[in-house]
C-alpha cells in the first residue's frame, strides 16, 4: 500500500444517534472511491463496517470499525461507530483517536440525546465537527426544521454546504452553496452526478449562504476580515483559502446533506474532507506524562514513536488484536517499544490497516495514522507504547460509570476461575464494562452501560470460555437499624461434661444519626465483668451486626453501650462473652423498634421535551421524588431520587418510553426507610431464601 505522510492523512471518526446511518454513511464512502464495487446493506448484513454476529443479528453497530480508503491523493481513515448508548465507550475512544468528528443527524427524526452526548465529547477534545444530515431519502424529512434547530443551539456558525432539492422519496438532487450548482445524482448508487449552474430561487439561496460564509471566515482571520473590510468582501480565493482555518476552529461548522442508501451527496462530503478537513499537522502535539509524572509534548515531527491503543478485541480465528494511532514518528513493524503503563517491553509483529474483516499488510505508519497489530503480550485499552527512552503516557479516556447492574449465577461449581478470566479480560477490552464480587452479598455483579451491552458481554463470556450461567436481578444491600432505645440481659450457660462457660451480658442501645455507623462504648464499673472480655463483647456485637437480624443485611447507626455483667472465675471466657454479647445485642434490637434501610439513588435523565410527561409518570411509579429539572441543549434534564430496588433494568424501561432518546446516569445518594408494606416483603423472602438454603 502506498505511504501516507502526515499531511495527508484525515482521520475521523462517524458519529452520532442511534440509526443516523452512519453504517450506511461510511459504506457509500467506500463506494464512491472506488473501494466497494456495490453497496452493501445493514439488513443483510453485508455492509463492510458490521461483520460480527451479534451486529448481523441485532441489526446496529456494536463495534467501533476503522476503515480506511483514498479519496483526492489523500488517505482517509475514518471510525465507524455504535449510536447506542449502551456502547459508548467505543465511540468515546474512537474520537479520542479522530482529528475532527462527522455528526450524522436522522433526516426525520432529528437530533438525538447521542447527538449531544457526542457533540459534547468532540468539544472535550478540541476537534472539529461536520454536520450529516442524512436519510433524507426517506418520507417525512424535514431538512429546513433540523437546520434551524441545529442553528438555535449551536449559533450561525452552523452553515450548510449542501441543501437538499427535492428532499423525501427520490431524492436525488443538491444545491451546492461553494460551488453555486446544482448536483444531480445518478440512480444507480455509484455516488457519480452532473452538474448545472444554479438559477432563480436556488441561485438567491446560495447567494445568501455564500455572504455568511464569507463572513465567518472573515471573523475566524484578521488579516481577512481586514480585506474583508477593505474591499467590501473576499476573492473566491480568499474565501475557500481561509476555509480550512475556519473549520479548525470551529468558526464555521459544515452542515451536509445526504441519503447514504442511495450514495447521494456523498461525493461532495468526501471532497471537503479531503480538502479542508483536519489532519494530523493542524494538532501538532498531545500533552503527556513523563515518567516523573510532569507534563510533556508528544509533536507530530518527532522521530520517535508514541502510540496510543484506544482499542483492544478478541477477534475470532485472529486473536487479540490491539488498534492504534500513531502520535509521534513512523510505527514499523518488528520494532521494539515500552509499555509505559504496563512497564514492560513489546514487539510489533505484523501491522495491519483495515477495513472491517479485511486486514492489508502495511510494513509502516507515519504520525497520524491508525492501524492494528494482533497478539501483544501485555497491552490494553489506554495504554501507550512508546520508544523506549522516552517513557511517556498518553492521558487516558474518562470513561462514563455504570448505570445498569446484574448478577451472574453459574449453572455449575467449578468454573469460577474461568469466569473471573473471562471478565477481566472483557474489562480490559472494554473499560465502561466492570464486575464485581460481592463478598456481603455473595454474589458476582456486572454492571455496564444498557442491558443490551450485558446481553452482548454475556454472549460474549459464553462464547468465548465455554460457560453457561443465568443472568439475574442483584441482591441489593439493603440496611438494618432500630428507630427507640432498649435494654437486654442475656446469660450464656453451657454445663454438659469438660470444660463449662459462662457470661452474662446486660447491654443498652439507642439509635444515631444516619451514616453514623456502629458505635460500641462500656461504661462498667466495679468488678462484675473483667474488663479483658470487654473486646469480646463487641466481637459478638460485630458478628451479629454484620450477619444482619431482621433479614440478613447489615446493621448500621447503632450506639451499643455494655454496662454491666457478670462472669464465673472458672467458666468465663472469650467465646462465652462473645456469644453472649451477641445474643445481648440481637435480644435489644429486636425490642428497639427495628427497622430496614433501602439505598436511594439520585437519577439524572436526559429527554425529549415530548417524552418528559411519560418520563416523569414513571419515575412517579417507582417511588421517584423529583428533585428538578432544567433544559441543556434542547432537552429536559430531569433530577430525581429513585430507590435502588426500583431501578433495576431501568435503561429498557427509559428506552422503550422514549424510543431509545433517553439517556441516564445513577448514583448511590443515601439510605432512607423503607415502606412497612416492601419491608415485610424483603424480610419474607430472606427467610425463604435462608430456609432454601438449609
Amino acid at each position: 500500500m502506498k505511504e501516507y505522510q502526515s499531511g495527508d492523512i484525515r482521520t475521523f471518526g462517524l458519529v452520532g444517534h442511534a440509526t443516523s446511518g452512519k453504517t450506511m454513511l461510511a459504506e457509500a464512502m467506500l463506494a464512491c472511491s472506488g473501494v466497494l464495487g456495490r453497496l452493501g446493506s445493514v439488513a443483510n448484513g453485508t455492509t463492510t463496517s458490521d461483520y460480527h454476529g451479534s451486529e448481523h443479528n441485532r441489526q446496529i453497530s456494536i463495534h467501533a470499525t476503522p476503515l480506511h480508503t483514498e479519496w483526492q491523493g489523500k488517505k482517509l481513515n475514518l471510525i465507524d461507530t455504535p449510536g447506542y448508548m449502551d456502547f459508548i465507550s467505543e465511540a468515546l475512544a474512537s474520537l479520542r483517536v479522530c482529528d475532527f468528528a462527522v455528526v450524522t443527524i436522522h433526516g426525520v427524526d432529528g437530533m438525538g440525546v447521542g447527538t449531544e452526548t457526542v457533540w459534547r465529547y468532540a468539544d472535550d477534545f478540541k476537534i472539529p465537527k461536520v454536520i450529516v444530515i442524512n436519510m433524507l431519502d426517506k418520507e417525512h424529512t424535514n431538512f429546513d426544521a433540523i437546520l434551524e434547530k441545529l442553528r438555535a443551539q449551536y449559533g450561525n456558525k452552523v452553515l450548510p454546504l449542501a441543501i437538499p432539492v427535492n428532499p423525501g422519496p427520490g431524492f436525488n438532487q443538491v444545491l451546492d452553496i461553494m460551488r453555486s450548482e446544482v448536483m444531480t445524482y445518478e440512480a444507480n448508487a455509484s455516488g457519480k452526478y452532473t452538474e448545472a449552474p444554479a438559477a432563480g430561487e436556488h441561485a438567491e439561496v446560495v447567494k445568501g449562504y455564500h455572504q455568511e460564509l464569507v463572513e465567518l471566515i472573515a471573523e475566524s482571520d484578521d488579516s481577512l476580515l481586514e480585506k474583508f473590510f477593505e474591499q467590501g468582501g473576499l476573492s473566491e480565493e480568499e474565501m475557500r483559502g481561509g476555509v480550512h482555518a475556519a473549520f479548525q476552529s470551529g468558526q464555521v461548522i459544515p452542515v451536509f446533506a445526504t441519503a447514504a442508501e442511495t450514495n447521494v451527496g456523498v461525493a461532495r462530503l468526501l471532497d471537503f474532507v479531503a480538502k479542508y478537513g483536519s489532519s494530523p499537522m493542524d494538532r501538532k502535539s498531545v500533552t503527556a506524562l513523563n515518567a516523573n509524572d510532569d507534563e510533556v509534548e508528544v509533536k507530530v515531527e518527532d522521530p520517535k514513536a508514541v502510540l496510543y491503543v484506544f482499542k483492544t478485541m478478541n477477534e475470532e480465528h485472529v486473536g487479540e488484536m490491539s488498534f492504534f494511532r500513531v502520535y509521534s514518528g513512523v510505527a514499523r513493524t518488528g520494532m521494539e517499544l515500552y509499555n509505559s503503563d504496563r512497564r514492560s517491553s513489546e514487539r510489533l509483529g505484523q501491522i495491519s490497516v483495515l477495513n472491517g474483516k479485511n486486514r492489508e499488510q502495511v510494513g509502516s505508519l507515519h504520525a497520524g495514522d491508525i492501524g492494528a497489530v494482533v497478539k501483544l503480550k501485555d497491552t490494553h485499552t489506554g495504554n501507550t507504547l512508546c520508544d523506549p527512552s522516552l517513557n511517556v503516557r498518553l492521558p487516558k479516556v474518562d470513561f462514563p460509570r455504570p448505570n445498569i447492574h446484574v448478577a451472574l449465577h453459574l449453572k455449575s461449581k467449578g468454573e469460577e476461575d474461568k469466569v473471573a478470566q473471562g471478565l477481566a479480560a472483557l474489562h480490559e477490552e472494554d473499560p465502561t464494562f466492570h464486575h464485581l464480587v460481592d463478598s456481603e452479598l455473595h454474589q458476582t455483579v456486572i454492571s455496564g452501560q444498557g442491558e443490551l451491552h450485558l446481553q452482548v458481554a454475556a454472549e460474549r463470556l459464553k462464547a468465548r470460555y465455554k460457560v453457561d450461567f443465568d443472568l439475574a436481578a442483584p441482591r441489593i444491600r439493603f440496611r438494618e437499624t432500630i428507630k427507640a432505645k432498649s435494654d437486654s440481659k442475656y446469660r450464656h450457660k453451657k454445663q454438659s461434661g469438660g470444660a463449662g462457660q459462662f457470661a452474662e451480658v446486660w447491654m443498652r442501645i439507642e439509635p444515631v444519626p444516619r451514616g453514623t455507623g456502629i458505635d460500641f462504648t462500656q461504661s462498667l464499673v466495679g468488678q462484675n465483668v473483667d474488663r479483658a472480655f470487654v473486646p469480646s463483647v463487641e466481637k459478638g456485637v460485630n458478628a451479629a451486626c454484620n450477619e444482619g437480624i431482621l433479614a440478613g443485611y447489615r446493621v448500621v447507626d447503632v450506639k451499643i453501650d455494655f454496662y454491666d455483667g457478670k462472669m464465673h472465675p472458672v467458666d468465663s471466657k472469650d467465646v462465652a462473652f462473645q456469644i453472649a454479647g451477641k445474643e445481648a445485642f440481637r435480644e435489644a434490637f429486636m425490642k428497639a423498634r427495628p427497622c430496614l434501610l433501602e439505598p436511594i439513588h439520585v437519577v439524572t435523565i436526559k429527554v425529549p421535551d415530548e417524552a418528559m410527561g411519560s418520563v416523569i409518570g414513571d419515575l412517579s411509579s417507582r417511588r421517584g421524588k423529583i428533585l428538578g429539572m432544567d433544559s441543556e441543549g434542547g432537552f429536559q434534564v430531569i433530577k430525581a431520587q429513585v430507590p435502588a430496588m426500583e431501578l433495576y433494568q431501568y435503561s429498557t424501561a427509559l428506552r422503550s418510553l422514549t424510543g431509545g432518546r433517553a439517556v441516564h446516569a445513577e448514583e448511590f445518594d443515601h439510605y432512607e426507610e423503607m415502606p412497612k408494606e416492601l419491608e415485610q416483603k424483603v424480610i419474607a423472602e430472606s427467610k425463604k431464601a435462608k430456609e432454601d438454603a438449609e
